[in-house]
């Protein structure tokens, strides 16, 4: 590689700058698309290989990254196969937490999901961005407390009832731990960050507003700060609350470029709260991808409609599902790029 053909730290010169535009609300000739899936849980290739215990295949859910975040603090963590992560000792006492490790040192004990960053960033060849992940402090704390998936995360919303000052004790911590994560990751070569708060629909406004609110505001805060003290440029943030519809106000004015929408909110809806200071991102239902080719172009193009041309990134309202037709998704990418070009020609 010619030595001109490098961006900063050497990375390859990015050739596709469209989802980084809209992120940071600036005019696009298209509207960017990309989909949320663990390529281990969806891609067929991986899924007949097996090969989930390389990264490439394992790190790409929100699952696996709470996962590994929690791993470094450490919580022990065994994959159950169609579950996700499992914790054998989850936190049950006040006392459990002593058992945890120094937040600060997290970063330290993933060096290897760096690395993996970095070697991604290296392959896609400026092709298009690299978004870096993490769970939210919340979202951390329900699997920490659970010991895994719940459907209705009792245990952990007991101890915000129960035992309110160790529950802020627990989230001060988890964030301590994904201020440095996060900031590593770009120093690593991700181009953005999406923060998913997955469990945002299991608290009501009150509970959201006093346990996971505060902690999303100060991850932006903090790592915003933590990329100028490295000397790092800034990238934008994206904030992914499911289920937190009763929350899209306070998101908006909560730190990050991007606003991330699940299905069940009109965009209309979603405008007239988060005003034109942020992109909004989402939010088809991701079981649309099993309609007919045909219909997932109509459907995209009512999306597009409703979400207008600017400060608009174009996703699922969560996840691909692991049976879905890789030629379906390939159809909803190729909708966007359709419709959004003719929507701007008009």
């Amino acid at each position: 590689m010619e030595a001109n053909e490098c961006g900063p730290q050497g990375f390859p010169e990015l050739k596709n700058d469209t989802f980084l535009r809209a992120a940071w609300g600036e005019e696009t000739d298209y509207t960017p698309v990309w989909c949320m899936r663990q390529a281990g849980r969806y891609l067929p290739e991986f899924r007949e290989t097996r090969a989930a215990q390389d990264f490439f295949s394992t790190c790409r859910s929100p699952e696996t990254c709470c996962e590994l975040t929690l791993q470094a603090l450490g919580m022990e963590v065994t994959m159950v196969p169609g579950k996700g992560p499992s914790f054998p000792e989850p936190l049950r006492e006040e006392r459990d937490l002593q058992r945890l490790r120094d937040p600060t040192t997290v970063a330290s004990e993933l060096g290897y999901v760096f690395q993996a960053i970095t070697l991604t960033r290296q392959r896609l060849a400026g092709r298009v961005p690299l978004i870096g992940f993490a769970g939210a402090p919340w979202t951390l704390m329900t699997y920490m407390v659970e010991g895994g998936g719940s459907s209705t995360m009792a245990q952990a919303k007991r101890w915000l009832y129960q035992r309110p000052q160790a529950s802020h004790q627990l989230l001060r911590i988890l964030t301590d731990a994904l201020v440095p994560y996060l900031v590593g990751q770009v120093a690593a070569g991700a181009q953005a960050l999406q923060l998913f708060e997955s469990h945002a629909g299991h608290l009501g406004p009150q509970l959201f507003s006093k346990f996971a609110l505060p902690y999303i505001r100060d991850v932006a805060k903090r790592v915003k700060a933590g990329l100028q003290e490295a000397g790092l440029a800034p990238v934008p943030m994206i904030i992914f609350a499911k289920d937190g519809h009763f929350a899209l106000e306070e998101l908006a004015q909560a730190g990050y470029e991007v606003v991330g929408l699940d299905w069940t909110v009109a965009p209309e809806k979603a405008r007239d709260c988060v005003g034109k200071t942020v992109t909004l991102q989402g939010n088809l239902d991701p079981c649309a991808l099993y309609a007919s080719e045909e219909e997932i172009g109509q459907l995209v193009q009512q999306m597009l409609n409703d979400f207008g041309p600017r400060r608009y990134i174009a996703n699922l309202g969560h996840g691909l599902y692991p049976d879905m037709d890789p030629e379906h998704v390939g159809a909803f990418v190729d909708a966007v790029h359709k419709h959004s070009r003719l929507l701007r020609q008009n």
